[in-house]
């Protein structure tokens, strides 16, 4: 079954990583809900896509604010999340810096569900790092085809044997061959920002396991369609 993830929360319906974005997003049939951690100045990871942002004409540092004054800016806590939808949806979670990885899993363990949790990231390193520590957790490598070092079937290889689930690219980098690939190494297939029907069913056509897209009722309507 492909994961339909709401991008941020579904930005196209909803100001984007908001509680009201991801209530939108599931009501509208997402299985998935997708976001970005940062980690404030309490130690709190909480759900928005840059560490410095306005409002207004206020800059915030997401990193100098307590999670309690990031709340005034519509800037969620992870824990938020749960309370406001629960958890029985998948996640998939950009993790953007190395200090969010432990608050994180922890938030996910007590209050969301480890194996519906998508952690990303760029550094197959880093994530070899969280696989030893965190066996429970799924993990997702998201790279641009021309930042991969050597082969992508060398590539699809490491991250089998780091056990990393999933590979992450745009769209357009996606191809039948390259998604049957992945396969063959027993690693998920992921494609981002897939707006348009055109685009949805032609990475559907080549089997990928998982889209994010910020039409939540074009993927969801999409995608249904295409299962029927």
């Amino acid at each position: 079954m492909v994961i339909t993830f709401a991008h941020r929360g579904g930005r196209a319906h909803a100001p984007e990583n908001t509680l009201e974005a991801f209530r939108t997003g599931l009501a509208l049939g997402a299985s998935g809900l997708e976001s970005d951690v940062w980690v404030a100045a309490d130690g709190v990871p909480v759900l928005v896509h840059d560490a410095r942002f306005r409002r207004g004409v206020r800059r915030v540092d997401v990193k100098a604010s307590p999670a309690a004054d990031l709340a005034a800016f519509a800037v969620p806590r992870l824990t938020d999340l749960y309370a406001e939808v629960g958890c029985d949806f998948d996640l998939s979670l950009d993790l953007k810096e190395r200090d969010a990885i432990e608050p994180t899993i922890a938030a996910v363990r007590a209050h969301g569900d480890p194996t519906r949790t998508w952690l990303c990231g760029y550094s197959v390193t880093r994530l070899t790092e969280v696989r030893r520590e965190h066996p429970d957790v799924r993990l997702v490598n998201s790279r641009p085809y021309d930042r991969v070092e050597g082969t992508l079937e060398r590539h699809a290889a490491r991250l089998a044997e780091a056990g990393i689930d999933a590979m992450n690219m745009r769209h357009t980098e996606w191809t039948a061959g390259l998604v049957a690939l992945f396969h063959r190494f027993g690693v998920r297939a992921f494609a981002w920002d897939v707006q348009h029907v055109r685009e949805l069913r032609t990475v559907l056509g080549f089997g990928v396991d998982a889209v994010y897209s910020d039409r939540v009722d074009r993927m969801v309507a999409t995608v249904s369609e295409w299962r029927a």
